[in-house]
């Protein structure tokens, strides 16, 4: 998987790490005991900070999408469930979007419980 960051974005490095790992599980580009590229190397490869990586793979580990472990390195986890991951990524985007418009957070569940099924 070939990873990108832009630098001139508004959204942080680390968070536009972690996107392209969940774009890649979501996609069927990652698949679960996938190993992904050492932090130093891809820090290295994307001229980033090391711990901008460090920070990607944090998130996503407390996400539950990947392992980390020492020697092994971050990997993605086999219960990693695609469909899962899809729907957060929109529940995130709604946020994000509701926040910039003002929104508080009793005016966003109030919206969802809205939705009719």
């Amino acid at each position: 998987m070939l990873f990108r960051v832009d630098p001139a974005a508004p959204v942080p490095l680390a968070d536009q790490i972690a996107a392209q790992v969940r774009g890649g599980v979501v996609r069927g580009e990652l698949t679960p005991g996938e190993r992904l590229p050492p932090a130093r190397e891809l820090a290295g490869v994307l001229e980033v900070n090391l711990h901008t990586v460090l920070r990607a793979y944090a998130r996503l580990r407390d996400e539950g999408l990947i392992e980390l472990r020492r020697g092994r390195g971050a990997v993605v986890r086999g219960d990693a469930d695609a469909n899962r991951l899809r729907v957060v990524e929109l529940a995130r985007a709604f946020v994000d979007e509701a926040r910039r418009l003002g929104l508080a957070e009793p005016e966003m569940l109030a919206m969802i419980k809205e939705v009719k099924p």
